[in-house]
């Protein structure tokens, strides 16, 4: 069965980004799927979508990582410089595990298409 899921690393910190708020968006109907924050792992409880919910097309997680900064304690520049990170991805196949991890910082990020 095809799931998406994500993780958020703070790479600043050097461990997992704990309630960080993401949103999910259908960019090719334009709904918006879920909310969501990341526990204690920096990862979502469940998939963001699985089953009959996950279908070919393009998404959209928006990841608010200024706001989790803020709750971290950092100011300056370090909440400045990111607001928040849009990830844009395609699902070719929904049968298939996607998984798309943001690793950040308060001035920089990163992705890959995990396993």
């Amino acid at each position: 069965m095809g799931r998406l899921t994500t993780h958020v690393l703070d790479i600043a910190a050097g461990r997992p980004a704990p309630g960080m708020r993401i949103v999910l968006t259908d960019l090719d109907g334009g709904a918006v799927l879920g909310e969501f924050r990341t526990n204690a792992d920096g990862r979502l409880d469940a998939p963001a979508l699985q089953g009959d919910a996950f279908k070919p097309g393009r998404y959209e997680l928006l990841f608010f990582v200024a706001e989790y900064f803020r709750a971290q304690g950092v100011t300056g520049d370090g909440v400045n410089f990111l607001e928040d990170v849009p990830l844009r991805f395609g699902v070719a196949d929904a049968a298939q595990h996607y998984h798309v991890p943001l690793l950040v910082s308060p001035w920089a990020y990163s992705t890959y298409r995990g396993s």
